[in-house]
């Protein structure tokens, strides 16, 4: 029987939502801080293989960046959030 992974969606709310209509499992934060908690327990139990993490929380949380970018899972992709691109995302693409 073959594993079945989550896929997850982190970011504040307007940025998240539309994701949750194709249905990604979407957690709205008001903080770094949280969106860090967050990340930790979906890494933490193992069934999310992919989460989406918003540039505007990420440029806050290099720690967290840092410590899942060569785990196999969750993969962590960066994705612009409501107010648009920081660039982020991109230049760590083109890094890797």
């Amino acid at each position: 029987m073959a594993t079945t992974y989550r896929i997850a969606v982190i970011g504040d709310w307007e940025s998240v939502m539309g994701f949750r209509a194709i249905g990604l499992d979407t957690y709205p934060v008001t903080s770094a801080a949280e969106a860090k908690e967050r990340v930790k327990e979906l890494a933490k139990d193992g069934e999310c293989a992919v989460i989406y993490l918003t540039e505007q929380l990420a440029k806050d949380l290099p720690d967290v960046l840092d410590r899942y970018k060569d785990e196999l899972r969750p993969a962590i992709i960066l994705i612009p959030g409501r107010e648009g691109s920081l660039g982020i995302g991109m230049n760590n693409i083109q890094q890797s």
